[in-house]
């Protein structure tokens, strides 16, 4: 009989991969209920059942884009001198930033950009996430001053700063339409820059 028996179950992981990639190309507040709630295929209601609320379902899909790019930086970090993972991360996340078969440009960078009042919670949250990062790239710096590849006079938090402004700015490259060898040339000449920087710290 139509109208009896339980409601349609749907798809939780593919509604959250749906929801990600509305908020990564159109952002927090640029992605309404009534959007989301028709591209993920379920009403307000099971939204809420579901996610708990729009910002948790935020939370989630940033989490689930962080699972899904293999988090470029933290791989990058790995490599075998300071210079190298800067440039490794660079590189791995601006070809993710311009891969074709995504939303251009970097999910945590850009889906929080001039939130208005009373959505402070979610700029925060994309905030810690980006200061993390850089406390990563922060601390490899550091180990790279004490295996020696970079002079003990090297400013780890100027060197932090100048690499995760790169890469904060190549995601807004690639969002206003940039391609991966304009990309690229950035950090050809970003590394160079580097390079001068650490050549002045050194004695």
């Amino acid at each position: 009989m139509a109208g009896r028996g339980r409601p349609r179950r749907f798809d939780r992981d593919a509604a959250l991969r749906t929801a990600m990639r509305l908020f990564w190309e159109h952002g927090y507040e640029g992605t309404s209920l009534s959007v989301l709630t028709s591209a993920m295929g379920i009403t307000p209601t099971s939204l809420y059942a579901a996610f708990g609320s729009k910002e948790s379902l935020f939370r989630e899909a940033v989490e689930a884009y962080n699972a899904a790019e293999g988090s470029p930086t933290g791989e990058a970090m790995r490599s075998p001198t300071a210079r190298g993972a800067v440039e490794e991360m660079l590189r791995a996340n601006a070809d993710a930033y311009v891969d074709p078969d995504t939303p251009p440009g970097c999910m945590v960078v850009l889906s929080g950009i001039n939130l208005s009042e009373g959505h402070e919670a979610v700029g925060d949250y994309l905030a810690e996430l980006r200061r993390q990062d850089r406390a990563a790239v922060r601390a490899r710096i550091v180990q790279g001053v004490e295996d020696g590849d970079l002079p003990a006079e090297a400013d780890a938090d100027a060197l932090a700063d100048y690499a995760m402004t790169v890469l904060h700015g190549l995601s807004v490259q690639a969002r206003d339409g940039a391609g991966r060898e304009s990309v690229h040339a950035v950090i050809d000449a970003a590394m160079a820059g580097w390079d001068a920087m650490v050549r002045t710290a050194d004695p």
